[in-house]
């Protein structure tokens, strides 16, 4: 056993960090796949923190002033997961022995719906980072709003991924621009990506990009030094700026012919190398060992803990975070009417949600008059006055989208976010987490369609909204009308269970009726234009693209051809009705067509073949938008022919079955 690996038998706080790294290369041994590397190299500066700094009762996870700890390098799992084991939540030694296997509470990246304790879902590199900033922002807005009942801090760790990803660049300006003081980064630098040296890569200088950003930081050069790690963290709470800590580590610590290098990060030491990790730090062969005196510590720190959320509570009952007020359909009733851009019919329903419910908050990326999204009450959240409403995120949509997630994760805030649907590209990781994570946030993406114009296909977007229809839980609402955008707002102001886009039009639309403001909820989808009790022909549609269809159903009524139009601005809350309840609002037709000015993949179900749609399976066209739609072949009368070719070839449908 090497003098400078063994840990003093007298000290508890070495026999902690040797306990987290045995366990952690015990879980990953035990499921024959993982990543020991980290939460052995790392394993001092996070028993610190845990110990020394975070605020926390294992008692109460869900405690709203505790402080968040982010483990950004999820692959690192294996470290927080006896982090949480040791202080005492409901973490027994059977699920670390049940690690990355079926139905554990130890999946392969920490997931908060699964495990308690686990403050957000990681994995893809950054998105944990970029949390703790959009966490550490609603602490300062909450604080803002209700004084000493917050005062917490954001804790996160990151590895070299997580900062070579765009969205650390972009997240970690944003902390800066807002001075996010109560956020705290440790950085494990140990030198190593999965392909060998980090600088064979990247040799960015971290700390003067931080730096840059605003950010204090300071280094740690011994990653061992508990004492070190200890008041780099006292200095860094004392700093009215985000922090970095940068940590020199080794990855795989402690374990011999492995250290340092990248056969530590993602595989299983192997039983021989184990076993001699354990011999060089006289550790029992037993695995998965706690040391009597390590839980003990770790139980008397719980304890204090769960006193100081008690004092907590007992200074400020009934100060806690009041949930966000979800009967507001009174409050939207009426307020967006007429011929408009469903964009600007969302402006009304936000000027009116922001009034109802001081809790929307958010803003756009650099586009708040474009996407009207400027006009939400309540000021602007700056680094000087936190107590605003709307954030300027600025050109990061996905920063912006992952910060969404750390203020729906925080508790208190219904966030939204806004772009051109077209850059939805650039947050949709950020977005597919949101609905993994089954986050309630609001997208509002507008300038829906090639009807974009001049700007060209670059701008005009065609696969995107198919496209976002395929991530789960995430639900795609392409509203008509201004009456129609008030009830999809209803639905993502009521909806808890995950993320809704709003998918927003350019150019004024004309005004389809009234409707009820919940239908897009319980049906999405209604009947409109003209009444036709036994239709020949139904034609579904969604946005923009329903008064194209009301235009040719009035000229093939006229031709003796009696023609329903739907609106559809939710398809797969319409499709996943039982079939009498979508032949109720179908109608008898003995044709069904559909038309969406985009991929029309995913309507071929609800029609009885691709040949039944018109939509656009390529890219747009720079001009007018009217005469793009025009060359595209999105016309009324091309409507008109595809139902009369529809009619002639016309087979049993799936709908009626």
């Amino acid at each position: 056993m090497s003098a400078d690996l063994a840990p003093d038998r007298a000290d508890v706080d070495g026999r902690a960090v040797t306990t987290l790294r045995l366990l952690a290369a015990d879980m990953v041994e035990a499921a024959g796949s993982g990543h020991p590397g980290l939460p052995m190299g790392a394993a001092p500066m996070a028993w610190v923190l845990w110990s020394r700094h975070l605020r926390h009762d294992p008692s109460r996870p869900d405690w709203p002033d505790r402080d968040r700890f982010v483990l950004s390098a999820g692959h690192g799992s294996a470290l927080l997961y006896a982090l949480l084991h040791l202080f005492g939540y409901s973490l027994p030694l059977d699920e670390l022995r049940r690690f990355r296997q079926l139905g554990s509470a130890t999946p392969g990246h920490p997931e908060s719906v699964h495990t308690a304790g686990v403050e957000t879902t990681t994995g893809p590199l950054g998105q944990g980072l970029a949390n703790a900033v959009g966490l550490a922002l609603a602490e300062r807005m909450q604080q803002a709003r209700l004084g000493a009942a917050v005062d917490h801090h954001t804790y996160a760790l990151v590895g070299d991924g997580c900062l070579m990803e765009g969205i650390s660049h972009e997240a970690a300006s944003l902390a800066g621009q807002l001075r996010l003081g109560r956020l705290v980064v440790l950085y494990d630098d140990n030198d190593i990506t999965i392909d060998g040296p980090a600088g064979q890569s990247c040799r960015d200088d971290v700390a003067g990009r931080f730096a840059a950003y605003g950010w204090h930081t300071v280094r740690v050069p011994d990653g061992n030094d508990l004492d070190a790690i200890d008041a780099a963290l006292v200095a860094a709470k004392a700093d009215a700026r985000p922090s970095l800590i940068i940590v020199r580590t080794v990855i795989g610590f402690g374990a011999p012919g492995v250290e340092g290098t990248a056969a530590a990060h993602g595989s299983p030491l192997g039983p021989a190398t184990l076993a001699a990790t354990r011999e060089r730090f006289g550790w029992p062969e037993t695995a998965f060992h706690v040391p009597a005196d390590v839980a003990a510590h770790a139980a008397e720190l719980a304890a204090a803990g769960t006193e100081r959320r008690r004092q907590w509570e007992a200074a400020f009952a009934g100060r806690q975070d009041r949930a966000p007020a979800l009967d507001h359909a009174a409050a939207l009733h009426g307020i967006a009417t007429g011929p408009m851009a469903t964009r600007q019919a969302s402006a009304r329903v936000l000027a009116a949600a922001g009034a109802a419910l001081p809790e929307l908050v958010g803003g756009s990326a650099d586009l708040a008059g474009s996407t009207g999204t400027d006009a939400l009450p309540g000021g602007v959240v700056t680094a000087d006055d936190y107590s605003g409403s709307t954030i300027h995120f600025g050109i990061r949509e996905h920063a912006m989208a992952a910060v969404l997630n750390g203020l729906a994760l925080h508790g208190g805030f219904r966030p939204f976010g806004s772009t051109f649907l077209v850059f939805s590209d650039y947050l949709r990781p950020a977005l597919r987490l949101s609905a993994l994570m089954g986050l309630p946030v609001v997208y509002v993406f507008t300038h829906d369609s090639v009807a974009v114009g001049e700007d060209g296909p670059t701008h005009q977007p065609v696969e995107h909204v198919e496209s976002l229809r395929l991530i789960p839980n995430l639900a795609v609402l392409r509203p008509a009308d201004a009456a129609e955008t008030v009830a999809a707002w209803h639905v993502a102001l009521t909806r808890t269970t995950g993320p809704t886009a709003l998918i927003l039009s350019r150019q004024s639309l004309p005004d389809l009726g009234a409707c009820p403001v919940g239908f897009v909820g319980e049906s999405g989808a209604r009947v409109v234009g003209a009444a036709v009790d036994e239709p020949q022909v139904t034609i579904l549609a969604t946005g923009s693209e329903v008064a194209l269809a009301c235009s040719a159903a009035g000229e093939l009524s006229a031709a003796a051809v009696p023609t329903r139009v739907v609106s559809v601005p939710w398809r797969e809350r319409f499709a996943a009705l039982a079939p009498a309840d979508r032949a109720g609002i179908v109608g008898t037709a003995d044709v069904v067509v559909a038309v969406e000015a985009g991929a029309t993949g995913g309507w071929a179900a609800l029609t009885g073949g691709p040949e039944r749609v018109l939509g656009l399976d390529r890219f747009g066209a720079s001009g007018p938008g009217e005469r793009v739609l025009e060359h595209l072949g999105l016309t009324a009368a091309a409507l008109v022919e595809l139902a009369r070719r529809s009619l002639l070839t016309r087979e049993a449908m799936p709908l009626h079955a």
